[in-house]
Order: structure tokens, then C-alpha cells, then sequence
């Protein structure tokens, strides 16, 4: 996506560029500095979630304000690379002054504004707040944080988006959504370095996201294209942060999906009636699309096969022993992709 007012008249191009500024970045009040008619280009790409763009325009000064804020909710971090010209960044009472090689981190969920004295330059990167997997207060800490060039990890990062900026429309869906995780972990090292976030707000919102996360899994397990990818972009993170999410649970993503599948079908076989759905049926019901790969699975959590399952469970009607609705030693079934 390309938006210029090169071809635009010139009594409507401040207009146009305050339309183009707030559907490809976030609305936003634009002063220009001048009289003379203003001029602007802005370049847009997509990487998975993340938005990249290219901004060129003379001289101005723009301004993020609650009312624009209410218009346009969802919460973005930014990590702004002044590739020419310099600007003044304001936001939460704190002023920071960006030059040509800065990066500079900013939250558009809250007021802000940038003053650019000439002509600049400068590649945008936009990412959901929830991608990142910190915290709210560590967004804010971190909001207004400027790396120079010639810092460790500046030096390390600018290069990277830039060539990414110039780049991001030659790449395949596959390649930007591996390219956009990349991007996620170092915006979200970039937001932990210049914050000092409580690790227990951090472990409760981890927690939160978890619980989200499974309860997620729980109503769609019918749905046979529930995988891990299906699961990171419905809660808009990448998936290596969603396994990273898991680590500390004893079980993997693509893992839990399969093992709640199983206990669900082994419920459902366990029902006793005269009209018992058969068992491709009840495989179906629960997400499996290959009555043979359930089979397999079902025999290796549970050590028999669903139609043994079903005798086991079913011919235990008036016995004085119960039968458990699990074997104890339920082993975490095998997934070939995760």
C-alpha cells in the first residue's frame, strides 16, 4: 500500500494526509509547519500482526489525543526508526528528542505527540499489545525510551528493521509470520529493557493468558484445524510465545489439544444407550480426521483401542467395581506436528 499526495491538489492534500496518517498508522491530529502545500508518502506492509511503515512528509507536528485515542482502541506498540531528519517526542510528561539512527518506543493507547522541525523521514513499527506478552505497566515504563545508534542493542536492531522496512513486500505469508515472531521477541526486549515491571504482575498476567488460552482450546476442540498457529493467532501472540506461555505447564500446545480430543472421545465411548454413535463418528465429532491416526493415538494414551474402550466401559454396567473414566498412568498422547 502506497499513499502520496503527489497527485492529490494542493487545497486538499493536508486533508488527504491526515486520512492516510490515520488509516495506515492510528488517527491523529496534523499541524503542518509552512505554507507552502505539504507533501508525504507513506509505504505499507503487513508481517503477520505486525504493521510496517515508510513515512516521508515535510516538517509537522502530530498529536495522539484521547478523543482519536476512543476511536481507534486497540493497543499498539510502536518502535518508531528515524532513518533522516530528527523529531521531539512527548508523551506521559516525559520529552525525548530522537535523531537521525534513533529508535524510539512509544504506546498508542495513551496520548503522545511527535514535533518534527524539517522534512524527516522514518519507518514505523506496530505491534498488538497482546503480542508481546508484558505488561501493561511495563509498556508505559518503557514508553518514551530512545536507543542511539551506537548503543549495544541499537546498533544490533536498526539494521534489522531497516532492511525489514525495505523489504517486508517480497515476502511470502509463511516467511512474514516467522520474520513477524522475530520482530515481537526483540519489540518485546526492547519494551523489558527500558522497564522495571514486578515479576508478579508479569506471572499473574501470564496466568491470565493460560487460562484464556485453554478455555479457547476447550470450545473448539471439534474444529479440525485447532492447532497451535490457529490458537496464537485468535489470541493475536506469536507461537513461539505461545509455547513459551506453556513451558511451565508440563505440557505442550499441540500436545494439551490432542489429550483434551482423547478424553472427550473417551467420555463420549463410555456412554451407555441403545443408540451409541460409532466410534469414526465420535472421532469426527471431537477434531480427528483420520479415523486410523485416532486409533493409534487413543491406543497409546490409553493402552486399548476406542472399541475395547467402549466394551470395557460399557459391559461394566451393574458390576460392583467401577471403571475409572481415565487409566491412571494416561500418557501424553504422541503429535507429530506442533
Amino acid at each position: 500500500m502506497v499513499l502520496t499526495t503527489a497527485s492529490v491538489p494542493d487545497r486538499d492534500k493536508l486533508a488527504y494526509w491526515r486520512d492516510a496518517v490515520g488509516s495506515e498508522l492510528v488517527p491523529m491530529t496534523v499541524t503542518p509547519r509552512g505554507a507552502r502545500p505539504f507533501s508525504g508518502r507513506i509505504t505499507t506492509d503487513r508481517l503477520g500482526c505486525v504493521r510496517v511503515c515508510t513515512m516521508q512528509a515535510d516538517a509537522k507536528r502530530i498529536s495522539r489525543t484521547p478523543e482519536l485515542i476512543a476511536r481507534s482502541p486497540e493497543a499498539l506498540v510502536a518502535v518508531g526508526v528515524q532513518v533522516s531528519g530528527s523529531a521531539t517526542h512527548i508523551q506521559d510528561g516525559r520529552r525525548s528528542e530522537v535523531g537521525e539512527g534513533d529508535l524510539v518506543v512509544y504506546d498508542t493507547a495513551r496520548p503522545y505527540s511527535f514535533d518534527y522541525p524539517e522534512r524527516f523521514s522514518t519507518h514505523v513499527f506496530q505491534v498488538p499489545h497482546r503480542a508481546l506478552g508484558v505488561t501493561e505497566a511495563g509498556i508505559r515504563q518503557a514508553s518514551g525510551t530512545v536507543i542511539g545508534p551506537g548503543n549495544g542493542f541499537g546498533a544490533v536492531l536498526r539494521p534489522f528493521l531497516s532492511t525489514l522496512a525495505g523489504s517486508a513486500h517480497s515476502y511470502s505469508g509463511a516467511v512474514g509470520d516467522k520474520l513477524a515472531d522475530s520482530v515481537i521477541d526483540l519489540v518485546a526486549t526492547l519494551v523489558t529493557e527500558g522497564t522495571r515491571s514486578v515479576p508478579v504482575d508479569a506471572d499473574t498476567s501470564r496466568s491470565d493468558l493460560v487460562l484464556r488460552v485453554r478455555t479457547h482450546i476447550d470450545s473448539r476442540l471439534g474444529d479440525p484445524a485447532l492447532s497451535p498457529e490457529a490458537v496464537a493467532r485468535a489470541h493475536h501472540i506469536s507461537v513461539r510465545y505461545l509455547h513459551r506461555l506453556f513451558e511451565g505447564e508440563g505440557i505442550t500446545v499441540g500436545r494439551l489439544i490432542q489429550q483434551r480430543r482423547l478424553e472427550e472421545c473417551a467420555r463420549e465411548l463410555a456412554r451407555r444407550g441403545r443408540t451409541a454413535p460409532t466410534v469414526s463418528a465420535v472421532a469426527q465429532r471431537w477434531g480427528f480426521v483420520s479415523p486410523a491416526h485416532f486409533s493409534r493415538a487413543f491406543r497409546t494414551a490409553y493402552g486399548l483401542s476406542p472399541r475395547e474402550w467402549r466394551t470395557l466401559r460399557t459391559s461394566a454396567e451393574g458390576s460392583a467395581a467401577p471403571v475409572p473414566d481415565a487409566l491412571p498412568a494416561l500418557a501424553p498422547p504422541p503429535v507429530a506436528h506442533e
